[in-house]
């Protein structure tokens, strides 16, 4: 059994932590206890998991003393430690700051020489402690619980060497079996030969495990056109109704939001698929915040939303020798009632049934705010998330825990699911160059 003295950063990301550490002791100082107190009254995530992990160490009690230990469900125990003079200075860098901090480090050392045969290991997502605790030989570790490996993240598509029969097969019969294990469902196969002289876009159907040709013939959605590979199979995935999920990762100018756009215009206007299309985006600020907005809420959103706002005009734009110059304009859509466009602060507790939802900017929400999200879909309502892991303006999450990259992990073999990851820039020459080298 090892030992494992928790942050609190650690809480506050994953309330429900106290359970994942299998058969070992959870050690909470009392301190930390003190510090998710502080954060129980915000009206953010942070603020609910803080509740929440109260809520879940007032059921613990129930069970004993927690400054004894409690035992979990799972096997392992939970002990509170309380604030002793043993405790509290167990080493010189306790006398030089009464940090909280190093009172955590101090319960984390005091553990590991009162049990030299067992493993402690301090868990905390603040790089500078573990980095004190290493100074002071202690093992510390992040909370790896919910990390995804972004390296290795799902990228929905892959190119595969095939013989030219194999593709003479295809195009005859309309489909083929899998060419190799380990395929997820609909995931994309761009199908070659040898030389590289033909080729052939598929997907691993939702319905058999077949290779099928892409579902969408017309490449041209509300003007706009597919200029690559990626872009086409994003496309497939945005116009195929039986994908109730879709995600759309890539750097700055690969295209995600506008071609979410364009699709949502085309199957909620042309098609009448979708009675709505929602379009919604997390308020993070780049940089430093300005401040309070005047006016009401239409004022103080659209600022928030301008990225949306110039995508739209774009896309309008395209559109000009169709709808007359001049004539139309974003405000039209939202007028008739086929768009609307509100930030995410409102979802929790609606229900959002045959709507085309679109959350632009994902990689700003946690898991937990992901999947609030989601089950916001009622019927016949399709979920679009676009985002890139490398641009989060969040401080409390990075490329490796953000929510989009969590989902891409946990749905990648789902039927009603398909995600694309782009990675060539089409939005101009210049914007290219600033994603690559700066």
């Amino acid at each position: 059994m090892a030992i494992f003295v928790l942050d609190t950063n650690v809480l506050l990301h994953d309330p429900f932590c106290i359970y994942k550490f299998k058969e070992h002791l959870v050690i909470i100082p009392i301190i930390v206890v003190e510090e998710v107190d502080k954060f129980k009254r915000d009206q953010s995530e942070v603020g609910r998991n803080a509740r929440t992990i109260s809520r879940l160490l007032d059921q613990e009690r129930l069970k004993g003393c927690l400054s004894k230990g409690v035992e979990l469900k799972d096997g392992g125990h939970l002990r509170v430690v309380l604030d002793s003079d043993e405790i509290s200075s167990p080493h010189a860098l306790l006398s030089i700051s009464k940090s909280n901090d190093n009172y955590i480090l101090g319960v984390a050392l005091h553990y590991a020489k009162g049990n030299p045969d067992q493993r402690c290991v301090l868990v905390t997502k603040d790089t500078n402690l573990r980095i004190k605790a290493d100074a002071v030989g202690i093992e510390a570790e992040d909370y790896f619980n919910d990390k995804v490996k972004i390296d290795e993240l799902y990228e929905g598509w892959m190119d595969l060497e095939v013989s030219g029969e194999q593709l003479d097969a295809f195009e005859q019969e309309g489909h083929m079996p899998l060419p190799l294990e380990g395929l997820y469902v609909n995931q994309f196969l761009r199908l070659h030969d040898k030389d590289r002289t033909r080729e052939v876009l598929t997907r691993v159907s939702p319905d058999s495990p077949v290779l099928v040709p892409l579902a969408t013939t017309s490449q041209n959605v509300w003007g706009i056109q597919p200029r690559n590979v990626e872009q086409r199979l994003a496309m497939d995935l945005l116009l195929d109704p039986r994908i109730k999920l879709v995600s759309l990762i890539g750097k700055a100018g690969t295209g995600k939001t506008l071609m979410a756009l364009a699709a949502g215009l085309q199957m909620v206007i042309d098609e009448q698929k979708y009675k709505r299309l929602i379009v919604s985006r997390p308020v993070h600020p780049l940089g430093k915040d300005i401040g309070y907005l005047p006016g009401d809420i239409d004022d103080k959103i659209r600022p928030w939303m301008q990225p949306i706002f110039d995508n739209l005009e774009y896309i309008l734009h395209c559109n000009t020798e169709d709808m007359g110059k001049g004539q139309i304009t974003y405000q039209y859509f939202i007028d008739k009632g086929w768009m609307i466009v509100e930030p995410l602060t409102y979802m929790r507790g609606r229900s959002i049934p045959n709507q085309y939802l679109l959350v632009d900017e994902a990689q700003n929400l946690s898991p937990h705010e992901i999947k609030s999200i989601i089950t916001r879909a009622g019927h016949g309502t399709k979920v679009v998330l676009t985002g890139d892991p490398h641009q989060i303006d969040n401080p409390f999450l990075d490329a490796s825990t953000n929510g989009i990259s969590y989902l891409v992990q946990r749905f990648k073999n789902q039927r009603i699911y398909g995600h694309i990851t782009l990675q060539r820039g089409e939005r101009s020459e210049l914007a290219e160059c600033a994603s690559n080298l700066l």
